[in-house]
């Protein structure tokens, strides 16, 4: 089975945490939190800037590492690590992937009592879980 690595950013806005929507491929319509795969010989944390630069234009500072989830999608094998982020400014916005179709078609602000309002793709809910336990 292919093995598949890459960070996730839990963006933090006071008491609320960013929520994607996946805007292309085999789980178009998901929820997760964004991020990607390294590239080779860069660090977790520069990787993490550069895709959330890369898919919602945003510059942000990553913080504290939460977790590495592990899910057998049926065609891959999925490693993902996760940390909590700020953003330096306020600027986000949906990017396009390719010239059809965008990086992210939607995205939410959400407090841990709506964290389940959202379709989560399954090796997100792993994170929800940690996440309903360490946020106030």
């Amino acid at each position: 089975m292919k093995n598949i690595e890459v960070v996730a950013a839990v963006i933090k806005k006071g008491n609320k945490i960013l929520a994607t929507q996946r805007g292309y491929g085999q789980f178009q319509g998901g929820w997760e939190f964004p991020g990607g795969k390294p590239l080779t010989g860069e660090t977790k944390e520069k990787a993490l800037k550069r895709e959330i630069k890369e898919e919602l234009n945003a510059s942000i500072k990553v913080e504290d590492y939460i977790c590495t989830a592990e899910y057998d999608y049926p065609t891959f094998h999925l490693t993902m690590h996760t940390y909590f982020c700020s953003l330096l400014n306020d600027n986000l916005e949906l990017v396009y992937h390719d010239e059809q179709n965008l990086e992210h078609e939607a995205m939410k602000w959400l407090t841990k009592k709506e964290l389940d309002s959202v379709n989560w793709l399954k090796a997100d809910i792993m994170i929800v879980n940690k996440l309903k336990k360490l946020l106030k």
